[in-house]
């Protein structure tokens, strides 16, 4: 599959165009308006948005990530990684992982991490294919629950 690698801008209308449908695919949750909030907060923090595009402009799969400087030395971070469900399987995630991985080279990055639930099988089979370890573990703490809180 022929691939374009482009940054999308979160306050254009392509990234909606773009963007916005992948997302659904991966957060199922986030509302229309979220989505939005999300993407031009995040772009703010660094947040920055890849898209593998096929010759015919579609998104074939889109990548949220930041350069974050960590005690460990500096890492790529990947926010979130979807591919088209349509397209899965026709090499557009793991050609977008490889530009990841460029990039990361070129911002003098030493790794690339992610976080991935825990329930999602499909993508951790992805991620060891692309030899990458699990090397930690993520703990999160629900404010929402804290019984301080409510």
């Amino acid at each position: 599959m022929q691939l374009e690698f482009t940054e999308i801008d979160p306050h254009g209308p392509v990234f909606e165009s773009l963007a916005r449908p992948l997302y659904r695919a991966l957060r199922p949750a986030l509302s229309d308006a979220a989505f939005t909030a999300f993407a031009r907060e995040g772009a703010a923090q660094g947040l920055v948005f890849t898209a593998a595009r096929t010759p015919d402009g579609r998104c074939a799969a889109l990548a949220a990530h930041r350069v974050l400087a960590t005690s460990r030395g500096r890492v790529l971070f990947v926010d979130d990684l979807v591919g088209d469900p349509a397209l899965r399987g026709a090499g557009a995630g793991g050609a977008l992982w490889e530009e990841l991985v460029r990039r990361a080279r070129l911002a003098g990055c030493v790794r690339v991490e992610l976080d991935s639930g825990v329930t999602n099988h499909g993508a951790h089979r992805f991620y060891h294919r692309k030899r990458m370890a699990v090397a930690a573990f993520h703990f999160s703490y629900d404010l929402a629950q804290d019984p301080e809180t409510t």
